[in-house]
């Protein structure tokens, strides 16, 4: 038995690399227009990431839509759109042994990012970093 087998593992190799070609693919179909939905066409869906599962049966593909803060309603457009999409896969990943299924969810990674640094930049964090910063300046003068 493994020395670690409880501990958690991230994403293999493997599956890194196949979920790079798909958002490849899916950025490429979604740029093209090949969907007909008066909502899609008209809006700048940007794929950031694609985790595949560990089979590579099933892909997760996170979107956000430039300028909207509400993405519900082009989430469930593109997976209304998702046995379309994953057609148009087929010869970005024709060395798979199978198409994966794509699902579309909110990505909220943007929005982790401006809570993070919106307590960075909060007075009490400025507070305790001007603090630190001044206990280092005394101990480099001893």
């Amino acid at each position: 038995m493994a020395k670690h087998a409880n501990t958690p593992k991230g994403p293999s190799q493997r599956q890194l690399s196949v979920g790079e070609k798909v958002r490849h693919a899916l950025t490429e179909a979604l740029q093209r227009g090949d969907l007909r939905d008066s909502l899609l066409e008209r809006a700048v869906v940007t794929v950031s990431e694609v985790r595949m599962s560990p089979d590579l049966k099933l892909a997760t593909a996170y979107i956000t839509v430039l300028g909207q803060a509400e993405l519900k309603p082009f989430v469930d457009a593109l997976n209304g759109h998702a046995k379309y999409l994953r057609g148009r896969l087929s010869p970005a990943l024709r060395q798979m042994k199978y198409m994966p299924e794509v699902r579309f969810r909110e990505d909220d990674s943007f929005d982790n990012y401006a809570r993070i640094d919106a307590l960075l930049r909060s007075p009490d964090v400025m507070r305790d970093l001007e603090e630190t910063e001044g206990r280092d300046d005394n101990e480099e003068e001893r």
